[in-house]
């Protein structure tokens, strides 16, 4: 165990975490690094330049002699993956805190740094993009020691595109970070902290042992779900999977037991032997809350099934997604699904499309409210067709956050107006370092989970970075917006929304739809409205035939005739006709500027 190094790389999105893992990995010499971000192995990450997952690898060094056994876990670095994060401060003892040098610290370094902080890892500060033109390495240092009040020469400058610093940060997590602490001879105690599926194999486990060993082919229960399987395969994660016949304490490793079905696997679940358990389970991680709820429904109502299988399988692989199944008058049985973001909800869409070919329809996302009947009852809501009658709510409150928003002194206004315009209140604003400040707002988490990142990147001209985190529910005076097709609810567009806001949103609501919605041979009414008071009104004009063209000449009771033929055929095909909402309408809805 002496010579066991576990440590995570922590940092703000973009400030090049993959590209240093590809520089330690390279000069290690693990692996010949063949491609950028070798370990963001999944194509969405690829194209879209982002980590989404955790990777464990493990590196072996040689200093002064002896050979030592790095395990690396590279993290994350947008606030919509925090949880991945946290998983990976759990089994790690240090961290590097990776800060750009042309950029400085910004809000995701801070959050990062503080859940590290309480975790009680050793941190090694590291400025990256050191070789850039612009970068400012002696005002990042200024911020860096401001930060976490280390010494200066604690410092270490590098770069992940040319390598420079990279044996100085390897010789300091030798030297500064301590090694794991655990009894060989105790019963085994291992946390999982990831999982994965795999078709032929079944659901394979990664873990960090705490205490004990671990033996190929030994008998194994988890401890939080009871189930008892046996090791058929234990080893160390490199690129590949690498068998051992024997892992123990400190080390870093993945079981395969046969395990098929998604629920026996929960992430922060404790491994112990059979026949002499541990006297108690790890105390694991936090259990994740979500943020933002939508529905996704199958697009083919015969796809349910395989639909729950593939989020099951999607859940495995990231354990901060949520469902449970629901039904809609409009869109059949599908699944009320909770998300850490946006971000996050459109990545398991894609997942979902790309990896189990699965089409569907996601609704307007919406947060958590707590209705307050009259009858003293305290109700949580995700969904607004779930919402009581006006009649019974003696009031409603909504989640609010607590927002972190670090910016150039020059974007302030704007900032400002926007964060107010989205009902922030003001906390506090002050100067972290040179001409950057830092601003604190209350906001409604309702508010800023539709298109908030997005304003504030274009306002801020990407210089804006942005965390939060859930402050508590405060009184707020909401309203149940419905949207009727020819006096029908639309249950998936239904959406809750401050009162001041209704009107407004309503009728752009109503236009938008108008223009989305595909002409019928009947009008279509769109309506807004809150209970039973319409608020807006669209109609979408009927396709008409010209009945009289072949009528030439002769009486005009014989056009009427025809005219008033067309009519009764119009007026009992709005009787039984039915309007269809295309899948792009309900996406557009969420796309109001």
């Amino acid at each position: 165990m002496q010579h066991i190094r576990n440590f995570c790389i922590i940092a703000h999105i973009d400030h090049g975490k993959s590209t240093l893992a590809d520089r330690l990995l390279e000069f290690t010499k693990t692996i010949d690094v063949t491609e950028a971000q070798i370990l963001d192995d999944m194509d969405l990450e690829r194209e879209r330049g982002i980590t989404i997952k955790s990777h464990a690898i493990q590196m072996e060094y040689h200093y002064k002699g002896d050979i030592y056994t790095l395990n690396l876990i590279d993290t994350p670095g947008h606030v919509d993956f925090s949880y991945e994060v946290s998983r990976s401060i759990a089994s790690c003892e240090g961290a590097l805190l990776v800060v750009d040098a042309t950029q400085g610290v910004q809000a995701q370094t801070i959050s990062n740094l503080y859940m590290a902080i309480d975790h009680d890892l050793t941190i090694i500060p590291v400025i990256n993009k050191c070789d850039m033109d612009s970068a400012m390495p002696e005002e990042v240092e200024d911020e860096i020691v401001d930060l976490i009040g280390c010494k200066r020469e604690e410092i270490i400058r590098a770069s992940g595109r040319t390598g420079m610093g990279v044996e100085e940060i390897l010789n300091a997590v030798v030297e500064r970070i301590p090694h794991p602490v655990g009894d060989v001879n105790a019963p085994l105690q291992a946390l999982i902290f990831d999982s994965v599926f795999n078709s032929f194999r079944g659901i394979i486990a990664y873990f960090k042992i705490l205490n004990g060993e671990i033996h190929s082919g030994q008998h194994v229960k988890f401890v939080n779900t009871g189930e008892e399987y046996d090791a058929d395969e234990i080893g160390v994660l490199k690129m590949d999977m690498c068998p051992r016949k024997v892992l123990s304490c400190g080390n870093v490793g993945y079981i395969v037991s046969g395990i098929k079905m998604a629920t026996e696997v929960k992430v922060g679940d404790t491994i112990t032997d059979a026949a002499h358990p541990c006297d108690k389970a790890i105390a694991g991680f936090e259990e994740v809350k979500p943020m933002v709820f939508a529905g996704i429904y199958p697009i083919e109502t015969e796809d349910f099934e395989n639909l729950r299988a593939s989020l099951e399988k999607l859940q495995l692989n990231d354990a901060s997604l949520t469902f449970m199944p629901e039904s809609s008058a409009a869109l059949g049985f599908g699944f009320r699904c909770g998300f850490l973001g946006l971000l996050h909800m459109e990545i398991i869409q894609e997942r979902l499309d790309r990896e189990f070919d699965m089409d569907v329809i996601t609704t307007v996302p919406n947060v958590s409210y707590q209705v307050f009947t009259k009858k003293g009852e305290v109700l949580e809501v995700h969904n607004p067709s779930d919402m009581p009658d006006v009649t019974e709510i003696e009031h409603v409150e909504e989640p609010y956050i607590r927002a972190s928003i670090i910016t150039a002194s020059e974007y302030i206004g704007p900032i400002m107006t926007l964060c107010l315009d989205k009902r922030g209140v003001l906390v506090n604003q002050e100067y972290v370092a040179g001409n950057r400040v830092e601003l604190n707002f209350d906001l409604p988490l309702g508010e800023i989970v539709i298109d908030f990142y997005d304003k504030l990147k274009s306002i801020s001209k990407g210089y804006a970075s942005f965390d939060y985190h859930i402050s508590g529910f405060q009184r707020s005076n909401l309203v149940k917006l419905d949207i009727l097709l020819n006096g029908q609810p639309v249950d998936a567009l239904s959406t809750l929304t401050h009162a001041d806001n209704a009107v407004r949103f309503g009728r752009r609501m109503c236009e938008k739809l108008k223009e989305l919605l595909p002409r019928q041979q009947f009008d279509i009414a769109i309506q807004a409205a809150i209970g039973a008071k319409i608020i807006a009104r669209e109609t979408v004009k009927q396709v008409r035939k010209d009945v009289t063209a072949k009528c030439y000449g002769g009486d005009i009771s014989r056009k009427r005739k025809l005219l008033e033929k067309q009519k009764r055929g119009k007026k009992r095909m709005k009787q039984i006709g039915n309007v269809q909402v295309p899948q792009k309408s309900f996406l557009a809805v969420l796309k109001l500027d």
